[in-house]
């Protein structure tokens, strides 16, 4: 298989970029800077990026519906109207917990809101994983770590999870009327030497994209069999998020971190917090909004 080559798609020193989405109606990526406090809307044509500073850090940015965005904050998850720089609270989940945050998330196909926390001091198991249906919580799991990516299956059958420290990615079967998980069991075990999963995005094929922290990756991953389809190289050296992009879902843009390096992975890889892309030559999938 030939090897893949990243670009840059925007150069930027973020913190700590995360949550990549791509919102098919505006044709603009979504993203966040978890340290940076910032929600950033970029227009990969006009390689124009707004920022939007909040007050505290944000987790999970995704649209709704009606065109705001649902962002799930330490101060619980708000609705934010970017035009206008005003928010409402939906849900104030997590925010009473001290020594957690909310992390990263997506809407499964009836367009819930499924949204994890993690520990801030990334050790013990003290996050859990929500589902988030017009403003009523719900608990899926608990004694998570640091609740990371999270896709559905085309037909919309089976939810795939990380927990990052573990190095597993879990499947679970879903009803995706009910919006319940059942029969969890791990449907692939990450090689360390690849690095630390963090956020996932699923392909036209049900494969899965997965960002690698401190492992200078996207690993491509078959879900059915656990192996590894493709690496391919990111010039960052912790790799956090991807999405599928572009007027045909066939970019995939890629959220990369400046935290968390040496001085020496620092002058090797001076782009690292910039957001990167590639052609894999495969679709994505259209992401599904908040139902409001």
């Amino acid at each position: 298989m030939p090897a893949i080559t990243v670009e840059l798609a925007y150069q930027i020193d973020a913190k700590l970029g995360e949550g990549a989405l791509w919102n098919h109606n505006t044709q603009s990526l979504w993203w966040i800077d978890i340290e940076g406090k910032t929600f950033n809307i970029l227009d990969p044509e006009k390689e124009d990026n707004s920022v939007y500073l909040l007050p505290s850090r944000i987790g999970t940015a995704v649209p709704s519906t009606t065109g705001s965005a649902i962002l799930a904050t330490e101060q619980g998850i708000i609705e934010f109207i970017p035009s206008t720089m005003t928010h409402r609270v939906i849900s104030d989940v997590e925010s009473n917990i001290e020594g957690t945050r909310l992390n990263d998330g997506k809407c499964d196909p009836s367009g819930r809101l499924w949204v994890g926390s993690m520990d801030l001091n990334i050790e013990a198991p003290i996050g859990s994983l929500y589902s988030v249906e017009r403003g009523n919580v719900k608990k899926k799991l608990s004694g998570i770590t640091i609740s990371n990516g999270i896709v559905w299956t085309k037909d919309h059958k089976t939810m795939y999870y990380i927990d990052t420290p573990t190095n597993v990615i879990m499947a679970y079967d879903y009803d995706n009327q009910a919006g319940k998980i059942s029969n969890g069991r791990t449907a692939i075990t990450v090689d360390p030497a690849l690095g630390f999963p963090d956020g996932m995005a699923i392909d036209e094929n049900d494969n899965l994209w997965v960002g690698m922290w401190n492992g200078n990756a996207i690993v491509n991953f078959n879900p059915k069999t656990g192996e590894v389809i493709q690496r391919i190289e990111v010039p960052a050296h912790n790799v956090t998020a991807c999405a599928f992009g572009g007027p045909n879902l066939d970019i995939l843009y890629i959220t990369t971190a400046s935290v968390d390096m040496t001085l020496t992975e620092q002058k090797a890889l001076p782009l690292s917090g910039s957001v990167f892309k590639c052609v894999p030559g495969v679709q994505g999938v259209k992401s599904t909004f908040y139902k409001l």
